[in-house]
Parts: C-alpha cells; sequence; structure tokens
C-alpha cells in the first residue's frame, strides 16, 4: 500500500515540472520595456541606452527662507560624477516638485560643470543667478548651500564647490557669501 501514494505524489511532482517547463517555454518573452519618463522620452535613443539614473536627494529652501529641506529624485544621466553633478544643477535650477521653494532663479543657465583631481567641482553659472536673485543674506546662504550640499552629498568624489559666474570667479552671488573660496557642505542648515 505504501507505495501507491508515492507513485500518486512522484506523478504529481513531474506533472508540476513538465507544466512549468511548458509555461515557461510557451510565455510572451517579448516584453514591453517600461515607459520612459518624459525627461528620458526627450533624449536620443543613444544617449537613453547610456544613460544611468540615481536616487539623489535635492536641497530647497523651506517656506519661512530659514533651512534647507531634502527633496529625494531620480536623475538620468551618462555615467560619471560629472554628469551627474550636471544633473543636480539643471534640477535645481528646474525648482521643487512640490511644498518647497526654489533657490536659484529660474533663468540660470548652466555653462560647465567640472570636477578636478583634487575634489573641487567647478560650477559655472549664468549671471541670471546673480541679477535675478530675489537679494537678502539668508536667501543667499540657502542659495550656495542648495548647490553645494546636493552636490557633496550625493557624489562622493567632491568634497568642495567652487561657484563661478560666466566662467571668472564670483565674490558674491548677491552680495553677502564670500564665494572667493570653495566651500564645503554645512548640515546645520538641513532640516
Amino acid at each position: 500500500m505504501p507505495t501507491k501514494p508515492r507513485c500518486i505524489a512522484y506523478k504529481i511532482f513531474v506533472a508540476a515540472i513538465v507544466g512549468s517547463a511548458f509555461a515557461v517555454f510557451f510565455q510572451d518573452v517579448r516584453a514591453e520595456p517600461s515607459p520612459a519618463s518624459p525627461e528620458e522620452a526627450q533624449l536620443p535613443a543613444d544617449i537613453r541606452e547610456r544613460s544611468k539614473k540615481s536616487a539623489v536627494h535635492l536641497y530647497f529652501s523651506d517656506r519661512k527662507n530659514f533651512f534647507l529641506m531634502s527633496e529625494q529624485r531620480l536623475l538620468l544621466h551618462r555615467d560619471s560624477p560629472a554628469s551627474l553633478a550636471q544633473a543636480i544643477i539643471e534640477a535645481l535650477i528646474k525648482g521643487p516638485q512640490e511644498g518647497l521653494v526654489r533657490t536659484i532663479p529660474s533663468e540660470t543657465m548652466i555653462n560647465a560643470v567640472y570636477i578636478a583631481d583634487d575634489g573641487i567641482c567647478y560650477v559655472d553659472l549664468s549671471e541670471a543667478i546673480s541679477k535675478n536673485h530675489p537679494g537678502g543674506s539668508q536667501t543667499e546662504l540657502l542659495t550656495v548651500y542648495s548647490i553645494v550640499n546636493s552636490l557633496i552629498l550625493n557624489i562622493p568624489e567632491i568634497e568642495r564647490v567652487k561657484i563661478l559666474i560666466k566662467g571668472k570667479e564670483a565674490l558674491t552671488v548677491a552680495g553677502h557669501i564670500d564665494l572667493q573660496f570653495p566651500v564645503k557642505a554645512n548640515m546645520l542648515l538641513i532640516r
């Protein structure tokens, strides 16, 4: 008698294996690729194929203009720290998605982003960052550290950030915060 239950169990086991193999063999392997994000869809196909997505924390001002607050984003960029740095600055210029306040005037353009071997990231911006800045020492502080913290805290290769305007060293963005030397992250501004 004990052989009959074993025989039935064996047949069920074999049927399950054959059924699984059948399902795998005949499944449709032409799965649709996941739809691209609007930003990704605008890129040429060859760039999309060579691109990478990175989850980053961007730092924007709170509503009272006292502190920086993090907003997580998924950014598309080429596979290099400098490309990720440029994508971060572009996202900061576009502004926050909701609930926070932009720190960089929307008219600002990126001239260049470069990471030197000594860990300094040079960010060259158009003069719109100064001309269209709302002013005030706290607002300027948040503008500078929005850029600095977003870069340093997301890209391990960056230790300090030097902000340039129109390819030249800038004394300040709006008259208050000294930009003559590369700047380190300031964690005290983050809430």
